[in-house]
This record gives structure tokens, sequence and C-alpha cells, in this order.
């Protein structure tokens, strides 16, 4: 049984910051810069969790900060939670708007993603995803046995369910608050949420600056992800990461007031991460 824990717990931190560092900080953000193998090491994590190609979830992301909360928003709850929580995922093509080619130029060259991709096809890229899945499994139990494979395949399960949830929950204020007011779209922070998704559910502070490779902005507020970032920063692993710089902050003393911050720009981190 200890053995079956331990690797659903270190299963667990690399499917979940492979969704957190890979997918959506490197990938979708480019909120640092890393080498191949440091960039592939995150996204495999990710990509072992059933989530589709990464150039798919990198522009479908894109295009939910871009059309944040509106119609044009491939997965706000505003239209509907159950569109919001997998009914997105069930869409056979990119949605018009959408187009990959453009919105992930950085991407499309990449010759894993690109065979990931298959051909901008969804549907056969998530068939591709499930047998890369299926044979990753069947490799560590014929190698580990089958706790271990056992212990992967759930942890994937669980974190695949993650990102949906976050989608919806932390989009709908009675369920969070805000420190940034002047945001447009719906997004709030649940620490709860941050918890399972490794730092991501302080979602109004993301979309206040979506180039961040830090989340978690208050000193209560912990983010497993940019944790690890800032120490593989120190390792010489990472390089230009963006952060909010010098930020000030003031609480209001009225019962609800929001946290106001002076205006913020999201540059190269300057200061000492020690």
């Amino acid at each position: 049984m200890a053995e079956f824990l331990v690797a659903f717990f270190l299963f667990y931190l690399w499917n979940g910051m492979g969704i957190t560092i890979g997918y959506h900080r490197l990938l979708s953000h480019r909120a640092f810069k890393c080498s191949k193998a440091y960039e592939y090491f995150w996204v495999a994590g990710g990509y072992m969790t059933y989530q589709g190609s990464p150039i798919w979830w990198s522009a479908i992301h894109r295009a939910h900060h871009r059309y944040s909360d509106t119609a044009l928003d491939p997965h706000s709850p505003r239209f509907g939670i159950a569109h919001a929580l997998y009914g997105w995922l069930m869409e056979g093509k990119y949605p018009q708007h959408i187009d990959p080619n453009l919105q992930c130029k950085d991407l499309v060259d990449d010759p894993i993603y690109k065979l990931l991709e298959c051909g901008g096809r969804p549907p056969m890229a998530s068939l591709l995803n499930l047998v890369i899945n299926i044979v990753f499994r069947c490799t560590l139990w014929a190698v580990f046995g089958w706790q271990i494979a056992l212990a992967s395949l759930l942890a994937s399960l669980f974190v695949f369910n993650v990102p949906q949830m976050l989608n919806v929950l932390c989009h709908m204020p009675k369920l969070g608050y805000k420190n940034f007011a002047n945001n447009k779209d719906d997004s709030v922070n649940v620490w709860w949420v941050a918890v399972l998704a490794c730092g991501e559910g302080w979602h109004n502070n993301h979309h206040k600056f979506p180039g961040s490779a830090q989340s978690g902005l208050r000193k209560f507020e912990f983010d497993l992800s940019w944790e690890t970032i800032r120490l593989s920063e120190k390792l010489g692993l990472v390089t230009d990461v963006h952060l909010p710089d010098s930020i000030e902050s003031k609480l209001g003393r009225r019962k609800g007031a929001l946290l106001r911050l002076e205006r913020i720009r999201v540059i190269r981190q300057k200061r000492s991460v020690a």
C-alpha cells in the first residue's frame, strides 16, 4: 500500500504540474524560457492526463483569455455548466474563430506537437492520446507491476477532472474572492481548487496577469507550480521568468472591500528569488 500511495503522489505531481507548468504557464502563456528537455518533461506529464494535444489545449486556452466569459469563450459557465465542464471537449473540430496556425504560431512547427495534433483533427488527436496513454500504462505494468500502473492511471484520471472543475468553479463569483476588481470576466480565487490544481486556483490573479509564472500573489496564496518554477530557475533550468513587478497592496477596511493594487507591469524578474 505504501508503494502505491507514494507512486500515486508522485504521478499526481507530474501530471498536475504537467498541466500547470507545461501546458499552461509554458506553452499557453510563455511565462518563462527553458530547454526542450525541460519543456517535454512537463508537457509529457500533462499529455498523460487525456487533455488532448498540446497545440489544441493551448489554442483553446488562449481563446479563453481573449474572449473570457463571452459567447466566444470555449468553456464559460455563463452559457451552461455542463458545456463548461465537458461539453466543449466533445466538439469534433476547432471552433470557427480558433485557428491554431494563427494563434499558436510558436507551437505548430514543433515536430512532436505537430505529430500529436494529427493535422488539426481533435477526434484523431484524442484517439492518439488514448492509445499512447494505454501503451504507457501497459509499459509501467510490465516493468514495475500493476500497482504502479494503477497508481499512474488513477492519478491521471483525477488530474483530468481538475482543469474542468477549475473552468467552472473559478468563474463563479459566489464561490471565491477577487484581488482585482477591474477584470471584465467572472474569474475568482478559490483556495481549495488551488490546492488540487497545484496553484492554478488563484484564477482571478491569473486573469489579471496571464503572462506571469506566479499565480499566488498574497502570502497565504500558496502556489506549488510557482515554487517549482522558482527552484528550477535557481538550478539554471529556466530563464526569463515573467512576474508582476513591484506589487504594492492595501486591503480595504470595510467588509467585503477588494484588494486594490497599483498598476503593475509583467516583466522579467529582476529581484532576488531567495
